[in-house]
This record gives structure tokens, sequence and C-alpha cells, in this order.
């Protein structure tokens, strides 16, 4: 299934010098942003309805429990 997009003139601009840089197509590369941008979205909310219910079960801790396991996050990675 093909669609047709409009961009603005920056973007098209910028498309284009990626596209001759990379020498893929305009379509190619902005088919791929699109997916990439899709696949960040559809786990963002996926990762929200996930907190949602974990919330709703009761599967939270208080905000000072979490302050304290942080900072021994911060200490190991030190």
């Amino acid at each position: 299934m093909g669609a047709t997009l409009t961009i603005r003139k920056d973007l098209s601009k910028r498309l284009e010098q990626l596209a001759k840089t990379t020498k893929q197509s305009k379509s190619a590369l902005a088919s791929q942003a699109i997916e990439d941008f899709l696949t960040v979205q559809e786990w963002h909310i996926l990762a929200i309805k996930e907190g949602i219910a974990a919330a709703d079960a009761g599967d939270i801790i208080g905000h000072e429990e979490a302050v304290a396991e942080l900072k021994k996050w911060r200490q190991r990675a030190s």
C-alpha cells in the first residue's frame, strides 16, 4: 500500500541531502524513519499500559523506597 505525504520544506531538503549522501531513495529513507518512529511509539504505549496495570494491581513502591533503590544502582555503577 502506498501513501502520499506532505512534509515541511526544511525536512524535504534534509531528506534529499541524506538520500544523496547515502545513495538511498527518499522513499526508502522516509519509510524507515516512519517504521522506527512507530516502533518506539508502540513500545512506549505498551510500557505505559503495563505500568498502569501494575499500579492498578498494587504493584508499586513508595517514593523513599524508590530513591533508596536508585542510590544502590548509582553506587554499583560507580
